[in-house]
Order: C-alpha cells, then sequence, then structure tokens
C-alpha cells in the first residue's frame, strides 16, 4: 500500500500534463464541423447566413414538398425528391456504382433516380460536373463551385421553377445541413476519434487529418453523357445475360417513380402488359418514345409543356442496366 499514493499521483501529474483532449468530436458529429474544428477553411458558399425567417422546418419543406414559405409551389412541374434522393444510396462512397446502388436501393426500398442523392450534399467541393457544361453552359461557372449557384440552378433550370429568395435559399441550406455526413458515416479507415480530437487539441497534423478524411468520400459526382447503341435494334453489346429482375427494379424505382399516374410527367406508365409492350415496341426505335433515347439524351421542356426527362448519365445507369430493363419488358410483354 505504501506504493499506492506515489502510483496514484504520478499518474496524475502525467494527466495533467497531457494536452487537453476533451471530446470535441465524437462519432455523430457532422462532419462539416469536424472539418472547422480542424481548422479547414470556410466555405461562404455553405455556411449558414443568419435571415430572419429561414428556418430547417421551411427548408424540409421546400425540399420534400416543393411548397415556398408561402405555401405556394416553387414549381408547377417538379420537387427536389422528384431527382434526387435525400438519404444514403451507395454503399461505397467513394464509388458511385450504378449496380450497387440498384442493389442498395434494393435493399433500403430506395428510388433509383437521375440526380445524386443530396445527403452529404454539403460535404462536396463541386457540382454539376463533368459533361453538364455540355447541357447548361455558362450557366455551369456559376454553380460548380458555389454551392448556392448550384441550387439555384436546379430551381429554375433543372425544376423549371421559380428561383429561391433569400428565406428560402438560406432555409434550403440548413436542412441540407441536416442531412450531412456524420464522423460515424465514412468507412473503416477513416481518422479515429481519438486521432481527430489529439490534432485538435495539438493543433498539429490537422491538415493530414483533413486529407485523409477526404479520401473517404467523394468530393464531387462524375458525370458522363452517354450515347444510346448504334443499333438499337441490337442493343448494347454486353457480356452475359442481362437480368430481368434488375430491369424489374429499374421500372418500378426508376420509370414509375416519375411515370406512374403521371406523377412528374405528361407520359404515365402502369406495371402492365400494355405498358411493358409499348415500351417494348418503342425500344429500337429512333423516336420521342424510345428508352434508349430518352435515358440518354432525355427531353427538352418547351412552352406549354414544362416538364420535361432528366436524362441519366453512364453513372447514374450503366448499358448493361439499360439491357435489363428491355429484357424485363419484353419478358412481361411476350406473356
Amino acid at each position: 500500500m505504501k506504493y499506492l499514493f506515489p502510483l496514484i499521483l504520478l499518474a496524475g501529474l502525467a494527466l495533467t500534463s497531457r494536452p487537453n483532449v476533451l471530446p470535441v468530436v465524437d462519432a455523430e458529429t457532422p462532419l462539416y464541423e469536424v472539418m472547422r474544428s480542424l481548422g479547414a477553411p470556410e466555405r461562404a458558399d455553405i455556411m449558414v447566413r443568419p435571415v430572419e425567417g429561414a428556418s430547417e422546418q421551411l427548408g424540409r419543406q421546400i425540399i420534400l414538398e416543393g411548397r415556398l414559405s408561402g405555401g405556394s409551389k416553387q414549381s408547377a412541374h417538379f420537387k427536389c425528391t422528384s431527382c434526387h434522393n435525400t438519404v444514403r444510396e451507395d454503399p461505397v462512397l467513394t464509388d458511385m456504382n450504378p449496380t450497387d446502388r440498384l442493389a442498395y436501393a434494393e435493399a433500403n426500398d430506395l428510388f433509383f433516380l437521375p440526380g445524386t442523392t443530396l445527403w452529404g450534399a454539403v460535404n462536396r467541393e463541386s457540382y454539376y460536373n463533368g459533361d453538364y457544361e455540355k447541357k447548361y453552359g455558362d450557366l455551369v461557372k456559376t454553380a460548380r463551385h458555389d454551392f448556392r449557384g448550384a441550387i439555384q440552378l436546379c430551381a429554375t433550370e433543372c425544376a423549371q421553377g421559380e428561383p429561391l429568395g433569400e428565406v428560402e435559399m438560406e432555409s434550403v441550406l440548413i436542412y441540407l445541413h441536416t442531412i450531412g455526413l456524420k464522423l460515424k458515416d465514412l468507412p473503416e479507415g477513416a481518422p479515429t476519434v481519438r486521432r481527430i480530437n489529439d490534432a485538435i487539441a495539438e493543433k498539429a497534423a490537422a491538415n493530414g487529418v483533413i486529407a485523409d478524411l477526404k479520401k473517404k468520400y467523394l468530393l464531387a459526382s462524375p458525370a458522363s453523357f452517354s450515347l444510346p447503341p448504334e443499333d438499337r435494334k441490337a442493343g448494347y453489346a454486353i457480356t452475359g445475360k442481362p437480368n430481368p429482375a434488375n430491369g424489374r427494379a429499374i421500372y418500378e424505382r426508376g420509370c414509375l417513380h416519375c411515370h406512374e399516374n403521371q406523377r412528374y410527367s405528361f407520359f404515365e406508365l402502369a406495371d402492365s402488359e400494355d405498358h411493358w409492350a409499348f415500351m417494348t415496341k418503342h425500344f429500337p426505335r429512333y423516336d420521342r418514345y424510345s428508352t434508349y433515347q430518352v435515358v440518354r439524351y432525355g427531353t427538352s421542356p418547351i412552352p406549354g409543356k414544362r416538364a420535361y426527362m432528366p436524362h441519366y448519365t453512364k453513372e447514374r445507369m450503366t448499358n448493361l442496366q439499360l439491357e435489363e430493363l428491355r429484357a424485363y419488358l419484353s419478358a412481361g410483354s411476350a406473356r
């Protein structure tokens, strides 16, 4: 017992001599706040501005319901969730793989949509990437590295609606911060809570921790436009046999999401043999009803008919998946 007090004293001295490593962040901390705590530069385009009347509730209402502060519709045609999920949709945060995404959608009852999920959007560093410059031209210049610009482009061009006012914009940002990545969302191998807190407390090695954190998720959603097959009768040249079960999932979680009961489209689809037969008949044709045509090119808004079909990039739907959709529809229409 005579050695116990000295040991306790030494342990106390050791603890008091360590830098302050109280848990500044934990697994539930938003990644945005983790980065700020580590000293990452503040981004004005993501930082929420204090605006009277702005709220998470209003932002949620705009995103999920498409209704502005006065109750009017932001767009007569679409809302954000017409094209975007608001939850995680990729099992691996560094790989936007449509095959894995479809399986994840099946397992988690999600839609299979042309737009990247809004979950984690505040953690990305560029928007309307890759080939979207071909579609939107100079409009991309004010959106690619400006989150507010990207939101406004989506509101006016993609949704064919009204631009957001200051209160609406800040409300949307507040809500999007609530569905940003949290530290616990990062995969194994990401910097640990202990390492992060040590870096914050010691004000050392923070840049290395920030860099390591950014390696664990994509800072931008890639976007590569793809063409229909040269021979639409033959379809895409693929290896192996297309799986109609995957085609069913695409039809139910993608096509019907917008077209069932004309939810977001003038063109109606249903889970019926007549509709399967119509799509099967037009698949190989060079017309506006060909699925190859609308999936790869989309359609354009026109006066009096501004609801349009956004196209799927190759990162959102593969050539094989299109063949699987064709196989499912063809098998159904043949019954």
